[in-house]
């Protein structure tokens, strides 16, 4: 086991187009979405130990360790591993919670991919996407680190290479529950299913969009000063919604821009997780 300290990214993801094309008995509503990692995240900064003690700080206020999901994803590595390991895990955050932007779900797929090299427990990439799996539904995504077309509810995942484009990412003040999306009488849950060679050639959109619009007047402001400059969208089920560009200089020059009730980043979309990446350099440095 390698005991030095090394620091992981823990990037986010944009939804580049969701579809609900029907829904479950048990409620679970089938999907068609597209993933993007931007190169724009979190970062985890871990240390193994040997006692089979986990700390992750800064501690999250009014969140107990054992519910975090950082804490469950090293948990879940070490019980499924049978050892007695340990970690001192640092989070710096920047992405905000509750945006659609996929953070918590990132956050624990890092963990997992971090400490299985890092512990030397050797689990492939589908036996830890089966572990986050069980975590969340968007977990597997970041484990696997590739652009991927998904259906069903979310697990059935194919690698996609969409366009690589720089997009400038917006965060309302506001948080949304996606259950109130989801439980929306008037959401769209009809929308015909199509192959990835279709929806790669149509213009992408959002069913969550108008619903999210009319419930949150702050994320309809802030799409609405966005489409001034560029084709805009909704990410998942909110609160960020973000504007593509061709080049930096473009995103950067709009984030200029924005008015002060808004808050944003630019980043560039990546079909390579910038965590697949940070994999690849520490496999070679250990060698």
């Amino acid at each position: 086991m390698h005991l030095t300290t090394t620091t992981w990214p823990s990037p986010a993801k944009l939804n580049l187009f969701l579809y609900i094309t029907g829904r479950r008995p048990n409620g679970y509503h089938e999907l068609q979405t597209l993933f993007q990692f931007l190169d724009y995240g979190d970062t985890l900064t871990m240390t193994p130990r040997e006692d089979n003690v986990i700390t992750l700080t800064p501690a999250v206020d009014g969140v107990k360790l054992e519910d975090n999901l950082i804490y469950r994803a090293a948990d879940a590595l070490r019980k499924q591993a049978g050892i007695t390991a340990g970690a001192d895990i640092q989070l710096h955050k920047v992405l905000p919670m509750g945006g659609g932007l996929g953070g918590g779900s990132s956050n624990a797929a890092t963990t997992l991919v971090a400490l299985n090299a890092l512990w030397q427990t050797r689990f492939t990439a589908d036996e830890l996407a089966g572990l986050g799996l069980a975590l969340g539904a968007d977990v597997p995504v970041f484990v696997r680190g590739f652009s991927a077309f998904a259906e069903g509810v979310g697990e059935l995942l194919q690698p996609a290479e969409p366009e690589e484009k720089w997009y400038l990412v917006v965060k309302p003040q506001v948080s949304i529950a996606t259950v109130d999306v989801f439980t929306a009488p008037d959401l769209t849950r009809n929308t015909p299913k199509r192959p990835l060679s279709v929806l790669l050639d149509s213009q992408y959109e959002n069913d969550c969009e108008k619903i999210v619009r009319r419930i949150y007047p702050e994320v309809d402001m802030a799409l609405s000063w966005l489409l001034e400059y560029a084709p805009s969208r909704l990410t998942g089920t909110g609160a960020c919604v973000f504007a593509e560009f061709s080049t930096q200089q473009a995103a950067t020059a709009t984030l200029n821009k924005l008015p002060d009730w808004l808050q944003g980043f630019v980043a560039k979309g990546m079909n390579q997780s910038p965590l697949i990446h940070a994999l690849n350099e520490h496999a070679a440095e250990s060698q």
